[in-house]
């Protein structure tokens, strides 16, 4: 077989990722091993602010992937698909933590689908211990005083409970 001509396959991994959980890489791995890159891209909205910044997010996710050299960190403005499109990606690879996850996702890449038929939507399903995890839980638990270490990267650990230290 001539590998010469095997096209590379790229995934892109959308999300807001703030912070990025332990859920998601969870997911990021499985697709790592799947997918030939898999680039992370952080849905950027101007007009909304985050949790963290961008900027933030980006370094946060390197480094907690540091030992995944197939994956890249990215953000975008505007539709996914079309970044996608323009990252030369045939999958949008999403994670599922619960059923409940299901219907909107669902409903996500039917749009998607019909906006760009040649872009496939690929769901994996996180490990049921990360199956609860969710960045907003995480942002709730942290900001009142309680330990999230369990729940992120140990980056992110480290780096939110210095930024934000109860009683500041």
């Amino acid at each position: 077989m001539n590998t010469q001509n095997k096209k590379e396959k790229i995934a892109v991994y959308p999300g807001s990722f703030d912070p990025i959980t332990l859920g998601h890489v969870d997911v990021l791995r499985d697709g790592a091993e799947m997918f030939d890159k898999v680039i992370i891209a952080i849905a950027h909205n101007p007009e909304k602010k985050g949790f963290l910044s961008v900027d933030e997010r980006i370094q946060l996710i390197k480094d907690s992937i540091t030992d995944l050299d197939n994956v890249e960190v990215d953000a975008f403005v505007g539709l996914t698909i079309d970044y996608a499109k323009e990252k030369g990606a045939d999958f949008l690879l999403r994670g599922l933590r619960a059923v409940s996850d299901f219907e909107y996702e669902l409903q996500l890449s039917q749009n998607n689908r019909t906006l760009c038929d040649d872009i496939k939507t690929v769901f994996l399903m996180t490990r049921p211990e990360y199956s609860f995890i969710s960045s907003s839980v995480v942002k709730d638990i942290l900001l009142n005083g309680g330990d999230i270490s369990q729940f992120v990267p140990e980056p992110v650990s480290k780096y939110l409970k210095t930024k934000y230290s109860p009683k500041q």
